[in-house]
């Protein structure tokens, strides 16, 4: 069964040798510029190569064509070489002469393209020999008996074979052909290696760029989404149960009791939702900025906090995140397992580095592999490109040093 689908699937009639077929032939009027460039240098030896010079003026056209027939016929995309500078300005010309991907497409032009328009011609007298000598009975039955060769049946059998043998051979000659011009296009119409892995490495950061935003948007919504809606519902019946416990004091004492227990839970339910917005994305740090949102963290911590905010023109909104959530976390870490007395909490911008540095005097022994909360701190500085380094001995102290870049 699997082999009656392949030879299905490559017979000369199945679309993948047509496919091959109408692209090697699509080649042949792209190569007539260079063919008409070698002519000129030939009839005219000596002379100012002015084929050349317009096969090279030719070439960002060429290009485009072949790349548009690689995509239409095949679904190769060849990826396009970007350029700083526009063709039509000086700076744009002196770019594209001096780089190799200009030379590069010459060389495909002018080489690489005539070779397939070659094959391209080769297939295509191949499919024409065929079809000839498969369908030479025919041809010699529709002439008169007088007219015919002594000995022609003899003759003919050969032909047909001969014929049916090349419609069997001809396809892979097509894909032959295809895949050596597909070889010498990915090599030399695109961008190289090095270009195009930096070109991934761009596209890359751009969307990584894009997730961290669209991230950071979101938490702003579910943050602006609590604060105006659950928030103010739970303020409202907390208000409201605490007006109740003392308005009706006749009640019995177990219904006083219900209340109370509400009334206490809805506060804590308030409480824990506050601290829910302010590890999301506190509306004072979008309004006012680091130092007033971490001066919030520092007064609300259970330990004295040495603050110190020495930051100059405020960074992007994603890295103002970021720092407040590194110090917001590790603020959290020290409370819960440092055991420590105090902490001192510093940023600085140096240029476009913001640099966050938390000491405290705990017992040290911080492991980022212990745990998840190191672990997030890391990545979460990751997403942007910065770089966080813990020294934690044993016995401490403990400093974490986390650099941010401001330039996103």
């Amino acid at each position: 069964m699997r082999l009656t689908s392949w030879a299905a699937g490559h017979a000369p009639w199945s679309a993948w040798a047509w496919r091959n077929t109408a692209f090697a032939a699509a080649g042949l009027p792209l190569a007539l510029p260079a063919v008409l460039a070698v002519a000129t240098v030939i009839a005219a030896p000596g002379h100012l190569p002015g084929g050349l010079v317009a096969l090279l003026a030719l070439c960002p056209t060429l290009t485009t064509l072949q790349r548009s027939r690689f995509w239409s016929l095949i679904g190769l995309n060849v990826p396009q070489v970007v350029w700083r500078e526009r063709r039509f300005r000086w700076k744009g010309l002196v770019e594209r002469l001096g780089s190799d991907a200009t030379w590069r497409q010459f060389g495909y032009h002018l080489l690489a393209a005539p070779l397939a328009a070659a094959g391209g011609a080769l297939v295509v007298c191949a499919w024409v020999a065929g079809m000839a000598g498969a369908l030479v009975f025919s041809w010699a039955w529709a002439l008169p008996l007088d007219a015919r060769l002594p000995g022609w049946t003899e003759r003919y059998v050969l032909l047909t074979a001969g014929g049916v043998l090349l419609l069997l051979l001809t396809p892979w000659l097509a894909a032959a052909v295809t895949r050596l011009d597909v070889t010498a296009a990915a090599a030399l119409l695109g961008p190289n290696r090095a270009e195009e892995l930096e070109r991934r490495v761009e596209n890359l950061a751009e969307s990584r760029a894009g997730v961290v935003d669209a991230a950071d948007a979101e938490r702003r919504r579910i943050e602006r989404d609590l604060h105006d809606g659950a928030q103010q519902r739970l303020v409202s019946l907390a208000m409201n149960l605490g007006i109740a416990r003392a308005a009706l004091t006749d009640l019995p004492p177990e219904a006083r009791q219900v209340i109370d227990e509400a009334h206490r839970e809805a506060k804590e339910a308030i409480e824990e939702l506050n601290n829910l917005v302010r590890g999301l994305h506190p509306a004072v740090l979008d309004d006012r900025g680091l130092d007033a949102a971490l001066s919030g963290i520092a007064a609300r911590a259970p330990l004295p906090v040495d603050l110190t905010v020495d930051i100059g023109r405020r960074p992007a909104p994603t890295v103002e995140a970021v720092a407040y959530f590194v110090v917001s976390e590790a603020l959290a870490n020290v409370t819960k397992h440092a055991q420590a007395r105090w902490v001192a909490i510093e940023l600085r911008s140096r240029g476009d580095l913001l640099r966050i540095t938390v000491v405290d005097d705990g017992r040290g022994g911080a492991d980022p592999s212990g745990g998840t909360g190191l672990a997030g701190l890391a990545q979460r500085v990751g997403s942007v490109d910065g770089t966080i380094r813990i020294n934690s001995p044993a016995g401490g102290p403990t400093v974490i040093t986390v650099e941010l870049p401001c330039g996103l």
